[in-house]
């Protein structure tokens, strides 16, 4: 199949949007690379790199952060294309939203290939993706196995696909068929032994068995994203139950909520010491964890430890901390 000589990857999904540089590039390994910031980009200077060459080699330019050019340099690239060189290839980056939006449509309008990178809102895209995923890596996986990546994992698609990769690296190349029980054995003693442990604690309102289970999760070497995550994901689910009829039974709700019977189980359960607000309070204090957690905040444990404590004391006190 032959490469478009003009490539646009578009979104706000910076997984999806660096999976599609990935690609776009491994099929281009023999060319010149050369990437510009779209931000850094000063007037002249994408006119001087795209310049004929005099050797004739071929060469890949990429721009990046598209949205960031200014009017001035997005008139520049757009007057560029009636004369660039056949052995150049362009693969411009846009990270979505409506800055630069003028610039991506006429970009298309040159029968660029376009890939979207659009944030993955729909349990069905999730689901998609990690099929994807694993068949990127050569494996297949069952629909139990890609429901039960998905709902441990959540929306977070660097993680999605972080796990499809070491699943697929880590299961028997001798199994045909990867299934929930290979995703178990991947969590556990990542999330499932620990990380669970800090949630179920977390969201009971147990501020001591809080503090017991985190500092136990950290000493066996449990990454602090991955608790935030766990904590996340029981909130979620919490949250999702809140609004379904105490009647409907939980096979009923799974498809519509994207969640297990026995998740939605389990989530009723924990419900009945949640009252309003408390959900609210719960995410303000998850994201300033991971905030902190990701170099925001000079002690990231300290962070997360007293995120953790701050949202079982609020559970305790019915919400009135």
């Amino acid at each position: 199949m032959a490469l478009s000589p003009l490539v646009l990857i578009h979104g706000s999904e910076a997984a999806l949007s660096d999976r599609a540089l990935h690609e776009a590039l491994s099929g281009r390994k023999d060319f010149e690379r050369t990437s510009l910031d779209g931000s850094d980009l000063e007037l002249g200077r994408y006119g001087e790199v795209i310049a004929p060459s005099l050797f004739s080699e071929k060469r890949v330019i990429v721009v990046k952060d598209l949205q960031d050019v200014s009017a001035e340099v997005g008139e520049e690239i757009l007057e560029s294309f009636d004369a660039i060189d056949p052995n150049t290839h362009l693969i411009f980056i846009h990270r979505g939203g409506v800055k630069g939006k003028g610039l991506v449509e006429k970009i298309k309008k040159l029968k660029s290939e376009y890939i979207a990178c659009e944030p993955l809102k729909k349990q069905s895209d999730k689901e998609a993706f990690v099929r994807e995923e694993f068949a990127r890596h050569g494996r297949k996986v069952s629909p139990a196995g890609v429901l039960a990546l998905v709902n441990a994992t959540g929306s977070d698609t660097r993680e999605l696909a972080a796990a499809c990769s070491q699943i697929s690296f880590d299961t028997n190349a001798g199994k045909s068929v990867i299934d929930e029980g290979d995703i178990a054995n991947y969590y556990q003693g990542r999330v499932e032994a620990t990380g669970f442990d800090v949630a179920d604690a977390v969201v009971a309102g147990d501020v001591k068995g809080t503090l017991v289970t985190l500092r136990n999760a950290l000493d066996t070497g449990t990454d602090p994203v991955m608790i935030i995550s766990a904590v996340a994901n029981s909130v979620r689910a919490i949250a999702k139950v809140s609004d379904v009829p105490r009647g409907a039974k939980s096979f009923e709700l799974a498809g519509p909520l994207g969640l297990a019977p026995w998740q939605i189980d389990k989530a009723r359960r924990q419900l009945t010491r949640w009252r309003p607000g408390m959900i609210t309070f719960a995410i303000t204090e998850l994201a300033r964890a991971d905030y902190g957690v990701k170099g925001g905040e000079a002690d990231p444990i300290y962070a997360l430890e007293r995120a953790m404590v701050s949202i079982a004391k609020n559970v305790a006190s019915g919400g009135s901390v």
